[in-house]
């Protein structure tokens, strides 16, 4: 039987890292013989990725169900990939996203529903990789591998950088971290009241019409999802170090995938941007 010790914990600032590793920072249960191992969150890891896989298969058998029917509707991404779609990819698409959203917010908010809500999100995760990948990028699928193994060296990187103590989660990172966040979220607020403006709203579309702009933002948001894996490695080590018990592996897990997902999206969505623009010149 584990012996669970609570002591003061003092905060360790805004941003230290995703949405579900920074509610672990405010945790005060320890435990001496049932704590928290490094395996035990690599396992745990390798499941939700595991589960991932398990959604992007699910997409690929839905799409190839839906393989013979009409198209119900034609989207083009990118000026350069077009998306033919039918009226039920459409709906399970949407409760796909909706049902990872719903499962995302629980897991952040109620830890201890991670073990399904996790394994939720992670499928979900998965399908809408999958139609990103195999359905959007029809013909261009390769992109798909480009953007995994560019996401695997990202992590390496990170993770070499975090270990070798060459970055580290301090205030001044943290700081560097906030400003980053905040100049993007204005600058997304800000185009965003931009383009209700009517006065603005021809300048806030050519500017989004500006290739080099989009790519520059989107590099600036690989950035940001990048420096977010110092603060979980930070965090994880935290868990580990000072004796978390066994059950926050799984918040240590889900916030690691949470994390390694958002930069394969970012990579992917800068890979679909680059072809789209190289598809103009």
């Amino acid at each position: 039987m584990s012996t669970l010790i609570r002591e003061n914990k003092p905060s360790r600032g805004l941003l230290r890292s995703n949405p579900v590793l920074s509610r672990l920072s405010k945790i005060t249960e320890r435990s001496q013989d049932n704590a928290a191992t490094y395996a035990g969150i690599a396992r745990k890891t390798s499941f939700f990725l595991l589960m991932t896989l398990v959604g992007l298969v699910a997409q690929l058998v839905v799409m190839n169900a839906m393989g013979n029917e009409p198209a119900w509707q034609e989207i083009t991404v990118y000026e350069k990939f077009t998306l033919e779609l039918t009226q039920k990819e459409a709906v399970i698409f949407a409760a796909v996203v909706i049902l990872g959203f719903i499962a995302e917010l629980v897991g952040i908010f109620v830890r201890k529903t991670i073990p399904v809500t996790g394994t939720l999100y992670s499928i979900s995760q998965g399908y809408v990789i999958s139609f990103l990948v195999f359905k959007v990028l029809n013909g261009y699928e390769y992109l798909g591998m480009e953007a995994l193994l560019l996401t695997v060296a990202v992590v390496f990187v990170m993770s070499w950088l975090y270990s070798s103590g060459i970055v580290k989660a301090d205030s001044k990172f943290r700081t560097v971290l906030l400003s980053l966040m905040l100049g993007s979220l204005a600058f997304g607020l800000l185009t965003f009241i931009g383009s209700l403006i009517p006065a603005t709203r021809p300048f806030v579309q050519t500017m989004m019409n500006n290739s080099f702009l989009v790519i520059a933002m989107d590099v600036i948001g690989l950035v940001i999802a990048a420096l977010f894996l110092i603060s979980d490695f930070s965090t994880i080590d935290s868990c580990v170090k000072e004796g978390y018990p066994r059950e926050y592996e799984w918040a240590g897990a889900f916030g690691l995938v949470f994390t390694v997902i958002w930069i394969y999206l970012k990579i992917l969505d800068l890979l679909m941007e680059l072809n789209g623009k190289n598809s103009k010149d």
